[in-house]
């Protein structure tokens, strides 16, 4: 450790988390530590941060608010950057063919709906209670009750590697199912999104009537990455799971949900592995019974076995 915190030094001389454990940053609340974590306060100093890690080749990869990521119990290598709330800024621009917002990548979703609504600006609704930022939401091409970031996405900041910033303009043609067609390797710093005026009291009854059924559906209390897999083409991730009776089906701490079999738990006590176990203990069930597989929502970092690649990334 004593090398690469030297490196580390080097190249940042703000605060640094040594050690840091990364449950705390994952919804999952599972993980090891990473060899140090940072928290940029400004779009200047990621910039910076990005660039000399880079040109130190010292690994380092982004995240915001854990809520789409499995994180092994052996911990991270390198540099785990965190767009907390210091890149949560909302901006409306002006626009001659409507109202647009430029939003940091940090920014929850749920805070973006509020705002939103508080303004009567409509198109957002959708994200309401969905547990993630906007720069994994684009990512992701996150998405709830028939609707998808990529629908209302203007346009991006990106920062490549090397600490450049580049702006993509996108359509939702760039975008696909649970992903996006942009480059690999390069940082969401924030997007442009589009909406439009509306009644207030109509977006809040809207907000209102998905947060509740999202709540009826959803497990409480309980430590969760939202969905686990994708839904394969003309299925439901969900349907399929508690079709093959696996609702409530447990490894270690970890546990299918009884109430939305798309949702995997921790019971308070669960690793990294047995989350690891228990998806593929999931898939392949769900493929002995219906010939379909289920291909993971979250992503996996860190140390994992070199024997765990393969089922990983079926």
């Amino acid at each position: 450790m004593t090398a690469i915190k030297e490196r580390i030094r080097r190249c940042w001389s703000g605060e640094v988390l040594w050690e840091c454990p990364l449950a705390n940053y994952s919804t999952l609340k599972v993980g090891g530590s990473a060899d140090a974590v940072i928290l940029p306060k400004s779009k200047d100093e990621l910039v910076q941060l990005v660039g000399r890690l880079t040109a130190e080749q010292l690994p380092w990869r982004v995240i915001g608010r854990g809520s789409n990521i499995l994180v092994a119990d052996q911990g991270v290598d390198g540099v785990v950057i965190i767009l907390g709330r210091d890149f949560g800024t909302i901006r409306q621009l002006s626009e001659a063919t409507g109202p647009q917002l430029l939003v940091e990548a940090g920014c929850s979703l749920t805070r973006l709906s509020n705002w939103c609504s508080k303004r009567g600006l409509s198109g957002l609704e959708f994200v309401i209670g969905i547990p993630g930022s906007v720069g994994g939401a684009i990512i992701m091409n996150a998405g709830a009750w028939g609707s998808e970031i990529g629908q209302v996405v203007r346009a991006v900041e990106l920062l490549d590697p090397t600490g450049q910033l580049e702006c993509w303009q996108l359509t939702p043609e760039d975008f696909c199912y649970r992903g996006w067609r942009q480059p690999h390797g390069k940082v969401v710093v924030a997007g442009v999104f589009a909406v439009s005026p509306d009644d207030t009291s109509a977006i809040n009854e809207r907000c209102q009537r998905y947060a509740k059924q999202r709540a009826a559906k959803q497990p409480k209390g309980v430590a969760s990455a939202g969905s686990f897999f994708k839904n394969p083409p003309g299925e439901a991730a969900g349907r399929l799971i508690e079709q093959a009776g696996l609702k409530g089906l447990r490894v270690g701490g970890a546990q299918v949900s009884s109430v939305h079999a798309n949702f995997l738990i921790n019971l308070g006590t669960a690793t990294a592995d047995d989350f690891q176990q228990l998806m593929m203990l999931v898939q392949k069930k769900v493929h002995e019974q219906f010939a379909v597989h289920l291909h993971p929502e979250v992503e996996f970092l860190g140390r994992w076995d070199k024997s765990d690649e393969e089922p990983l990334n079926e």
